[in-house]
């Protein structure tokens, strides 16, 4: 039995998170514009919403005029869909066929092309009396109209026959035009424009805007979204508002003593740590102490390595002592290898929602912004994004570890990514030269949850693990990026190795 729908009631549009941004789903028995360029996906963006429409029992048709039966079929069977219980006709005009006993030249032929066009979809809507109709696509309406008045008209028309139908309808528009047609935008009740960006490099990033819907507060700005086998996957934009969480408040500290006492006693959940340094000085290292610490304290973690394949991080991490492997294995780890040239951030985001909202994973390393924001210069506003991640992080009393490189081995450093100010705690690594021998240093130059050793410790990371020693008393010029030791040798580490 099919469902009675109030009218204008939302109904599921057949891609969970485009129901997220438009509150819902459509609005019943109203027409929605889809437009887009060639290739955007509305197409099947058009055939999630008949097939979530046949899962309800509802009658669905599809009227094309641009891609032929076999065609559809053919891209649904690619996603692994099978069209059965969606009527598909093919609007073709006696006038547009190959049949030379029907061409005429007693009127323009695109006259009586217009005409018998919307006279047979409207004879095909009539017969079928669907619930959901797909028109694809409005492009060939405005070619056969050959002008902006007669194409409003013919649309306006054709609008008014679906809403005394009582029937939801899509209405692709491939922007084919040589300028975009607003007069589309005032007779539609939402209008939904997709976009398919191509960056200097890596794949090809898609978009999505809902320009407008009538009577609805839906989820305005660009969300990103994929095509993939199964459909599209949208990633709403996420606003860290829409997601508070009472958490108890806990520090979670590492293995090592002298570390905690380093960091105040340890990291605070709802907060983040950034570590930041040259490339090799241990941050990612140090990182995994705090993971892993968590994680034997029975909670749940998550690695986002941009910059490490995971084979390469679980040696490294193999070498310290840290059994990873076993917590993959045990599910109290979850590391993911993200590639910066094929993520867009509303995925990365959503991969992180899952992670803490489904899994309950309560520390979050990202290793590292760097190789993040170096692959993706096109993205201007990356520090927003991140801004909203960090915030919904911290709502949901998530420990975060952010990793920053930064340029350089020695002398002046500096980043392209500036995160410091959002960031509750800053590690900050450096590496010296004692002896002929080059060795790092740690602190902390800012904590705002509580107290921290506001002095420099020497940090080891050898086959015994990571090892921080006694505050150096005789350290000068760490903040020019050219620390210099100066103290006696018998208050450093001793070397890898060595009995002394």
């Amino acid at each position: 039995m099919t469902p009675i729908i109030e009218d204008a009631a939302p109904i599921p549009t057949g891609v969970e998170g485009l129901d997220q941004i438009v509150a819902g789903g459509y609005a019943a028995n109203r027409a929605h514009l889809v437009e887009g360029r060639p290739g955007s996906g509305k197409t099947t963006l058009a055939m999630q919403f008949l097939l979530a429409g046949v899962e309800r029992g509802e009658r669905c048709l599809y009227l094309t005029l641009s891609e032929s039966k076999r065609e559809l079929l053919n891209v649904a069977a690619r996603h692994g869909w099978t069209l059965n219980g969606i009527e598909i006709v093919e609007v073709v005009p006696p006038e547009l066929s190959l049949d030379p006993k029907q061409q005429q030249s007693l009127v323009h032929s695109s006259d009586l092309e217009l005409g018998e066009t919307i006279r047979m979809s409207m004879a095909e809507i009539e017969r079928f009396k669907p619930h959901r109709v797909v028109f694809d696509s409005l492009s060939e309406i405005r070619l056969l109209s050959q002008g902006s008045l007669r194409y409003r008209r013919q649309v306006h028309a054709l609008r008014s026959f679906l809403l005394l139908q009582d029937t939801t309808a899509i209405l692709l528009d491939d922007l084919t035009a040589e300028a975009d047609d607003l007069n589309l935008h005032s007779l539609s009740h939402a209008v939904i424009r997709m976009e398919q960006l191509a960056p200097l490099y890596g794949g090809e990033r898609r978009r999505l805007r809902v320009i407008k819907m009538r009577g609805t507060s839906f989820r305005g700005g660009y969300h990103d979204y994929v095509i993939k086998r199964g459909g599209l996957a949208v990633y709403p934009r996420l606003v860290a508002a829409e997601h508070p969480r009472e958490f108890e408040e806990r520090r979670s500290s590492s293995s090592s003593d002298q570390l905690n006492s380093l960091v105040g006693g340890g990291l605070d959940a709802g907060t983040s740590t950034m570590m930041i340094g040259p490339s090799g000085v241990g941050k990612s290292s140090v990182a995994l102490t705090f993971a892993t610490a968590a994680i034997e304290r029975g909670e749940k973690a998550l690695i986002l390595s941009f910059d490490e394949t995971i084979s390469v991080l679980l040696r490294r991490a193999r070498g310290l002592g840290m059994p990873l492997e076993a917590y993959i294995e045990a599910g109290s780890l979850r590391v993911e290898q993200i590639d910066p040239a094929e993520v867009s951030p509303g995925e990365l985001a959503t991969v992180v929602q899952d992670a803490v909202e489904r899994e309950d994973r309560r520390t979050v390393l990202i290793d590292s912004l760097t190789g993040y924001h170096n692959a993706m210069p096109e993205e201007n506003h990356l520090l927003l994004q991140m801004h909203e991640l960090l915030t919904y992080l911290n709502n949901q009393g998530v420990m975060t570890i952010l990793i920053l490189a930064q340029h350089g081995l020695i002398g002046q450093m500096g980043s392209t990514v500036d995160l410091t100010y959002l960031s509750d705690t800053i590690v900050l690594f450096r590496t010296f030269e004692a002896e002929g021998r080059l060795r790092r240093a740690i602190s902390v130059a800012k904590k705002r949850t509580g107290g921290h050793e506001d002095s420099i410790r020497e940090l080891r990371i050898d086959s015994k693990g990571v090892r921080v020693g006694e505050p150096l008393q005789s350290f000068r010029g760490i903040m020019t990026g050219v620390p210099t030791f100066e103290g006696e040798r018998t208050k450093l580490l001793p070397s890898q190795g060595s009995d002394d």
